[in-house]
């Protein structure tokens, strides 16, 4: 099971600020056991003056179904860490006087909101929880069994058969976590996500001068106007194979997946002589082998830490990278330290994601204007 700390922060409507730390569980592996049906009963009715009064054994009960259930005020699933088997009750045995045995309770299991489930012993995906309160039944109860009533015809006056409850579906689940964001934050280690997320947000994610300080994805919540804001995603640093495991990105890219936008942050003056057009490269490959869908996800490119350098030197490198790269996309310069161009960002972002939310027309795209991304 992995762990780390997960921080997700937010300024209320009177200016304050509030901050929770936990326990990151991004998956985690559980039994399941829905409830037996109960068996059926033998029984025959016995009352003074009514002889030979037949039989009257009654059903059993339903067993329990297992369901997980979304809660909006879970963020982690660390719940799952010591407590990994989940029994549902099991249905009642049926009685005489033709008395049904009682259903066995179903047992509810609370998620995070983004959990997804699967088979773990054969890789079945069974569903997703996207909203708060979804429910998604991953082990049925069993089937109650027939009391002896159930078999009385005119040939068979004086049964004495019954069936027995079938099992109730037994599972082992894969639970994964992968974090609901509108904007996700790509880049190589050192590239100033996290310096970002604390100048837009009130998340305090760890900035320091050395690679990889960033160890577990953070969410921050980025507030545009009053009654206006969207979620911002970091997640740790990518390096070169990370698609094949290398470092923490293959671990964590799937938190991208939900994202509507990305942005593809890179160091305007990196230290370790990393041109930023390969750093670029080395993203674009990763994701790429990661997967088709994440690779076409839309990505804004932001060059990171532009108090570095004049304002000559910002537009030539801006030029250089749209013509070796051959740049579509937006293009912005940004300074977490002096602030400069964040204020603009943010606003382009909202804006976008309006747009990206907005019912698509039936004969066009969202956004039929080319893009110039040396106009940002």
């Amino acid at each position: 099971m992995r762990r780390g700390l997960f921080v997700f922060c937010q300024n209320d409507f009177l200016g304050h600020t509030w901050l929770a730390a936990m326990k990151f569980v991004d998956d985690a592996v559980i039994k399941v056991e829905a409830g037996d049906g109960g068996n059926g009963c033998v029984s025959f009715r016995r009352e003074k003056f009514i002889p030979k009064g037949g039989p009257d054994g009654g059903d059993g009960g339903d067993g329990g179904s297992v369901y997980l259930v979304a809660d909006s005020g879970l963020n982690t699933l660390v719940d799952f860490r010591h407590l990994r088997h989940h029994r549902a009750e099991r249905g009642h045995n049926g009685s005489g006087r033709q008395m049904t045995g009682r259903k066995g309770s179903d047992l509810h299991l609370r998620v995070p909101v983004g959990t997804r489930a699967l088979d773990a012993d054969t890789g079945e995906f069974i569903g997703e929880l996207l909203s708060p309160d979804d429910q998604l039944l991953v082990a049925r109860g069993g089937h109650h069994g027939l009391g002896n009533v159930r078999f009385k015809s005119s040939t068979n006056r004086a049964p004495r058969q019954t069936t027995q409850g079938t099992a109730g579906e037994r599972r082992t689940l894969q639970l994964e976590l992968v974090l609901l964001a509108d904007v996700g934050l790509l880049g190589l280690s050192n590239a100033g996500k996290s310096s970002l997320v604390s100048a837009l947000s009130a998340a305090r994610p760890k900035v320091a001068d050395y690679p990889f300080t960033t160890l577990h994805p953070h969410l921050g919540v980025v507030s545009v106007e009053l009654g206006r804001s969207f979620v911002i995603a970091d997640i740790p640093g990518v390096i070169e194979g990370a698609a094949e495991g290398a470092g923490l990105g293959l671990r964590f890219l799937k938190h991208l997946s939900r994202t509507r936008l990305l942005l593809h942050l890179v160091d305007s003056a990196p230290i370790d002589g990393t041109s930023p057009s390969d750093a670029i490269r080395c993203i674009i490959q990763e994701l790429e082998k990661y997967g088709a869908e994440l690779a076409a996800r839309e990505r804004w490119l932001v060059l990171t830490k532009c108090d570095l350098l004049d304002e000559g030197q910002r537009t030539e490198q801006a030029r250089k990278l749209v013509t070796e790269l051959g740049w579509q996309g937006p293009i912005y310069q940004v300074s977490s330290v002096t602030r400069e161009g964040l204020s603009g960002l943010v606003n382009a972002l909202s804006a976008r994601l309006d747009v990206l939310a907005a019912p698509r027309p039936e004969n066009g795209s969202a956004d039929d204007e080319p893009y110039d991304p040396l106009a940002s």
